[in-house]
Parts: structure tokens; C-alpha cells; sequence
């Protein structure tokens, strides 16, 4: 092996030993090579040091989807937004009315990441407007004592998938990139993933939602706590489950409130 062989060789063993303590940092026990960790993921299409990247197409949102959270050059919302665009980069483009990405205050410090929009939603291009949406609303208002415009609420997908299903892994794929513009953007204290794709995405693993909900974890430094989607709460709309989901709410508002911004 020559010089510059072994040099790189050392680059990438340095590398790959610094994200590991990033994962293991981040409670990511494992990693399905369908579903990368942001960090992985970014550092893959990162060029050894001695190999500038060209700019040639680059997307600065994109770019920057692994830097920390609260970084002074973190996204705005909008340049987000705009690099998103009228975005036709996975099938779901096909059947939408409307993209829909997000809504409430750019400097929330509860997040709410949900799994992607319904039929109301994609008429109306907004998060969490129909029978679900009227339930998170509600525990947010009456609940936790916050006005929606208070918290920043999203979807791993922002467009509708078709009647309604889960997102593929290639849908969730080419939205992550700004699910995670929009996370540093906001930088929240606390995000609230609601429901296993949402969680499973955010701790970088396929979860059981019955298992992790009401138990903390973390995504880029960022608290994650787990809760059922307000969907799955109608569907079951038992005692038990309200009061699972309420005590998952209030954990993550007394954290969220814990010290100063």
C-alpha cells in the first residue's frame, strides 16, 4: 500500500470510530442499511479531506442536515422551504394536491414529527387538520395549556401517500433531508415523534411503539419522547390510552421547560 493508500485508509478509520461514539451517544443500538442515521447517511456522501466536493448541484439544506441543531448557520424555515421546492423527487408527488410542511412558531420548543399527511391535509396543505389532527390540537390547547402556534408540527413525508399507508423507505428517504432542515432550523428543546414510523426514523431503528413510548431517547442531541399518533388514539380511544398519551405530553413540556433557551 503507498503513502497516500495508507493515509486515507487512516482518514476513514478515524472516521468511522468518531461516528460510532456519535451513534452510540445518539442510543442508536443498531443501523438497517435501508435506514441510515442522518449521521451515517451524510458522512457517506462526504468526500475523503484531500477530495473537495464539487458545488455543482449541491443543496445547502441538504448539506447541512447533520450539523447540530442551534448552530449559528442553521436554516431558516423558508430556505427550507424554497429548497424543497415543487418537489417531484419520489412517486408521491404524483397524487398530491398540496406539499405539506409544516406549521406553528419557527422558534417552538416542543416539535411534534408525525408519519405524513392525510386527506385533509393534502387538501388544505397544512399538518394535522383532520380528525387526528382536531385530537393533537386539543391535547396541545386544552391539555397542555399552549396554543398550537406555540409548537412547530411536521411529517417525515410531505406529501400524502395513497390511501393513506405507511411511507415507503425511498419516500422517507428523499424527505429527510429536509425533515432535518427543518429540525435544525426550529432547533427544539424536546421533539414528540408520533407513532413508529416517526419514532422509528428519528432513532435510527425499527421500533415497536408499544414498547418505547413514554420512555426518552434522543435524535442529533435532541430529547425524543414516543407517543402513539392521535390516529391510532381514535382508533383505540380507550382511558388507558388518553392517559398514556397525556403523561407522554406533559414529560415532554416539563423538559421542554426545564432552563432558558
Amino acid at each position: 500500500m503507498d503513502g497516500a493508500l495508507r493515509g486515507e485508509a487512516r482518514a476513514l478509520v478515524r472516521s468511522a470510530r468518531a461516528l460510532l461514539v456519535e451513534l452510540a451517544e445518539e442510543g442508536v443500538e443498531g443501523a438497517d442499511r435501508t435506514h441510515a442515521p442522518p449521521a451515517l447517511a451524510a458522512r457517506a456522501a462526504r468526500p475523503p479531506a484531500d477530495r473537495p466536493a464539487s458545488s455543482a448541484g449541491s443543496d445547502p439544506v441538504t448539506a447541512r442536515a447533520s450539523d447540530a441543531p442551534g448552530s449559528a448557520e442553521r436554516p431558516t424555515l423558508d430556505a427550507v422551504r424554497s429548497a424543497l421546492g415543487d418537489c417531484t423527487r419520489c412517486r408521491l408527488c404524483e397524487g398530491r394536491t398540496n406539499i405539506v410542511f409544516g406549521d406553528g412558531s419557527p422558534t417552538a420548543d416542543l416539535m411534534f414529527i408525525g408519519e405524513g399527511p392525510g386527506e385533509q391535509e393534502d387538501l388544505r396543505g397544512l399538518p394535522f387538520v383532520g380528525r387526528a389532527g382536531e385530537l393533537l390540537t386539543s391535547m396541545i390547547e386544552k391539555g397542555l395549556g399552549l396554543q398550537r402556534s406555540d409548537v412547530y408540527i411536521c411529517n417525515i413525508v410531505k406529501c400524502r401517500p395513497p390511501g393513506n399507508r405507511t411511507p415507503l423507505p425511498d419516500e422517507v428517504a428523499a424527505c429527510r433531508p429536509f425533515l432535518e432542515g427543518q429540525i435544525d432550523a426550529v432547533a427544539p428543546r424536546v421533539i414528540v415523534a408520533l407513532g413508529k414510523p416517526a419514532t422509528s426514523l428519528l432513532l435510527g431503528r425499527d421500533v415497536a411503539i408499544t414498547k418505547v413510548r413514554g420512555t426518552w431517547h434522543a435524535h442529533r442531541g435532541i430529547p425524543v419522547m414516543p407517543t402513539f399518533h392521535p390516529a391510532f388514539v381514535l382508533r383505540q380511544y380507550t382511558p388507558e390510552n388518553r392517559r398514556l398519551v397525556w403523561e407522554d405530553l406533559k414529560a415532554a413540556l416539563k423538559r421542554a421547560r426545564e432552563g432558558e433557551r
